[in-house]
């Protein structure tokens, strides 16, 4: 076999099937697992490229270009050549090439998943897929359904489902057209394509698309006018899976809606649905977190096809459909609400990055989440006042691990002391960890998210303190409150990019941070009493950090903007909106220290 151009070494073979010549690329060890990679429209093969290279390091990977795309020959005439039916004889063809032996792991987008819905689900493929992995396209028998269902006993809500997709289907409309589709591609549309995508997705330049793409789509056309109609109409009534199925639902697509699948467990038991906000061309955008998911799920059916008991603890938070496979970065992880929000994320079955001054309490914490339930977790260390370093720990996750999808800023320290005791380096000391640090996460890992263009989420740790003013606590207090209206600007800000900011003010939490913070004023004996002091009211407080991590992960789903979560901080809150006055008597009280 040759390498193929385009796909580091992958090997290239072809495989003949009712008079069409479809051009294979494999990469990996033939002896491992076989995943099937199916493109849709426009595409080719390599908008599977950067998931291709992720997963060849654990499984034998297969793309092939679709009849009439790619290296792949078109069928004379078009018409009538791009049939579902037909299109299961090239699956089951290159599967035979492929895998004789084995039933192979089948993963499709947008046409590619439309046809691949197909092939899990009519007798002829039974015995040959292990798998299946939908994204960005919908069974036309299951579409047809939910059409006929709605329009059966319209309700106000049905009607506006339908009028919604509708909407969403304006190009299916058009690709029905005679001749002028063809003439959009070949000319104008096809040389524009790659800006556009660039643009309106945020797909990087590469690989992709190929100059075929003209062609690609002009063939591609009949994907379209050969099966929606005729499906959609007469949908098969028999349309059940017989294969495991994960659903990657990105909730940004401009195409589909994601009310298609509200009943999709019906021909689907035992459905794993995954939520990614992203748009439509999740392969080119979130290469890392497919892979991931579709990694997880190939090893879940093979080790249950073997008997093999898991080898560890799998996501079941009740968010594992929402960060399922995500990478999330915290700050301060190594202990307290740091350390019990890398917990939550990893039992949802996020991909977990934790970070730490402290290396020994880093690595513990990811050394934790991976047997908690996240597919990966990496300890780093580093100090967030420090702007170089984070700048060094940006790039290093940027380039191993991906862009983050949720940051928690939530490293921070302890101050206490009136403000004439507090020194300029007290002052320093605070404001570089607790306010910076944060600058530094938002200004670093934000950008990264807006560049991609695919949405995200921040969260910065402020405190009940940010509007709760105290004379025991100026330069915390000052800290805190810099950090809830940084989120308040960044949130109007960053909204228009999809990027969500939340402010977290957890009140008194039982934590370590009282036993480390620091008393200005004070001589090392009597700054000791008062930390062990602090930490016994805040133990008889008993509030955990595990609470905090639920809001936190609670805020990131809901996208809200300021949350107190201890009864304390609500009251706080409240009473900074609403009875100012009576705040700033009670900020006048001495301390029980």
């Amino acid at each position: 076999m040759a390498e193929l151009k385009g796909l580091a070494g992958a090997r290239e073979r072809w495989v003949s099937t009712g008079g069409i010549e479809l051009c294979v690329a494999e990469l990996g060890d033939p002896t491992r697992p076989t995943v099937v990679l199916v493109h849709g429209y426009p595409d080719s093969k390599e908008v599977w490229s950067e998931v291709a290279e992720r997963l060849a390091d654990r499984f034998h990977v297969v793309l092939y270009d679709v009849r009439g795309h790619g290296r792949s020959s078109a069928p004379t005439p078009l018409r009538g050549g791009f049939t579902l039916e037909k299109l299961t004889d090239d699956f089951l063809a290159v599967a035979d090439a492929v895998s004789p032996d084995e039933p192979v792991h089948l993963v499709g987008h947008d046409w590619g998943s439309v046809q691949s819905w197909e092939f899990a689900t009519v007798r002829r493929t039974e015995g040959r897929i292990a798998s299946f992995t939908s994204m960005s396209g919908p069974s036309l028998d299951h579409f047809g359904h939910w059409i006929k269902k709605r329009m059966a006993r319209p309700t106000p809500r049905g009607v506006g489902q339908l009028l919604g997709q509708g909407a969403k289907s304006w190009y299916v409309y058009m690709l029905h057209t005679p001749v002028l589709p063809e003439l959009a591609w070949r000319g104008p549309l096809g040389k524009r394509w790659p800006k556009i995508l660039e643009r309106m997705e945020k797909v990087p330049a590469g690989d992709y698309p190929t100059p075929s793409l003209p062609s690609d789509a002009a063939h591609g056309a009949w994907l379209y006018r050969d099966n929606v109609r005729a499906r959609l109409s007469r949908p098969r009534a028999d349309a059940y899976a017989h294969v495991p199925v994960q659903l990657v639902l990105p909730l940004g697509d401009i195409f589909l809606s994601e009310r298609l699948y509200d009943e999709l467990e019906l021909w689907a038991p035992g459905l794993v649905r995954r939520t990614l906000p992203a748009k439509h061309w999740v392969p080119r955008t979130r290469p890392d977190q497919l892979s991931a998911w579709i990694s997880e799920f190939v090893l879940a059916n093979e080790e249950r096809e073997a008997g093999v008991p898991a080898q560890r603890t799998k996501a079941t938070g009740k968010h594992a459909e929402r960060f399922g496979g995500q990478l999330v970065l915290v700050t301060g992880a190594g202990s307290g609400i740091g350390r019990a929000t890398a917990f939550a994320f990893a039992e949802a079955g996020a991909r977990v990055v934790a970070v730490d001054r402290d290396t020994e309490s880093a690595a513990r914490t990811a050394e934790m989440a991976q047997l908690i339930g996240a597919p990966q977790a990496w300890a780093e260390t580093v100090d967030v006042s420090d702007a170089q370093a984070m700048e060094k720990l940006a790039e290093k996750v940027a380039a191993e691990y991906g862009i983050v999808d949720v940051l928690v800023n939530n490293a921070g320290i302890g101050l206490s002391g009136s403000f004439f005791d507090t020194t300029p380096e007290d002052w320093k000391k605070v404001l570089d960890v607790n306010l910076w640090g944060v600058i530094h996460g938002c200004r670093l890992f934000g950008k990264q998210m807006a560049e991609r263009g695919q949405g995200g989420h921040i969260v910065n740790t402020a405190s009940a303190a940010a509007f709760q003013p105290s004379k025991a606590l100026p330069a915390y207090s000052t800290s805190k409150a810099a950090v809830l209206m940084l989120s308040e600007c960044l949130r109007a800000e960053l909204a228009g990019q999809g990027i969500g900011v939340s402010a977290i003010c957890p009140g008194l939490v039982n934590t370590n941070i009282t036993a480390t913070a620091r008393f200005a004023g004070v001589d090392a004996e009597e700054e000791k009493r008062r930390q062990k002091k602090s930490s016994r009211l805040y133990g008889l407080r008993n509030y955990p950090p595990e609470k905090v991590a639920d809001a936190i992960l609670t805020a990131v789903v809901r996208n809200q903007a300021v949350v107190p979560v201890t009864p304390e901080a609500r009251g706080a809150h409240l009473m900074s909106r609403f009875m100012p006055k009576a705040l700033r008597a009670v900020a006048r009280l001495e301390p029980p220290l």
